[in-house]
């Protein structure tokens, strides 16, 4: 019998106009700067765009490592500007990085959006299946291939609407690069090593952050 539970199979069906609410456990997003892209002292000097950004989770982690981060979603989540990623009116090159974790449905049209903004570099968190799609390789990966595809070694379990650290998935993540100085365009596979006791933090979900402060 198949398993048809949302924690299980991760499922991201939805009508082009509703919310696509899946947080980021903050620990996948510190995997993409501690073993991706392999942060330095200079990240403190730039600038990032999370376009996604939900009620924070994402953000939060990656204005540990950036000088400057501008939040922003199609919703109010009561975090950020509420703006639409694909119709608002930025400016070409006006961030170091746009880094998200998408609505899975427009997942291509967010990469060629952020091609567009991004001076350094574009990294989406996004299924693995990502990869799938003859219409995606035609319009995104044959013209425009990432530097990197880094598959996570560990499963990544994503809740709509929460974080649950007790959470389990069956459905695998990978974060896709495009690095925009990249000597090569011939796309690296990498691997994101077991680093998840090591990269969580107390108070990293919620309901333990309201224990802490009632402790």
């Amino acid at each position: 019998m198949q398993n048809t539970s949302h924690a299980v199979m991760a499922q991201r069906i939805e009508g082009r106009d509703a919310p696509d609410d899946f947080p980021t456990p903050p620990w996948a997003t510190r995997a993409l700067l501690e073993h991706v892209l392999k942060h330095d002292a200079s990240f403190k000097n730039k600038t990032c765009l999370e376009p996604a950004c939900g009620a924070g989770h994402m953000a939060r982690v990656l204005a540990e490592y950036f000088g400057a981060v501008t939040n922003s979603d199609a919703y109010d989540y009561g975090y950020g500007q509420i703006r639409d990623f694909l119709t608002h009116p930025f400016e070409m090159r006006s961030v170091d990085w746009v880094i998200t974790n998408p609505p899975f449905r427009l997942s291509e049209e967010f990469v060629l959006r952020a091609l567009t903004i991004a001076k350094e570099g574009v990294a989406i968190l996004a299924r693995t299946v990502f990869l799938e799609s003859v219409g995606r390789y035609r319009n995104l990966f044959a013209q425009t291939p990432p530097s990197k595809f880094a598959q996570f070694t560990e499963r990544v379990p994503m809740l709509r609407g929460r974080l649950d650290r007790k959470a389990t998935t069956a459905t695998g993540y990978a974060w896709l690069v495009w690095e925009l100085d990249a000597a090569s365009v011939t796309p690296q596979l990498v691997w994101i090593p077991p680093c998840r006791k090591k990269l969580e933090r107390n108070g990293d979900y919620p309901v333990e952050a309201s224990r802490l402060m009632i402790v």
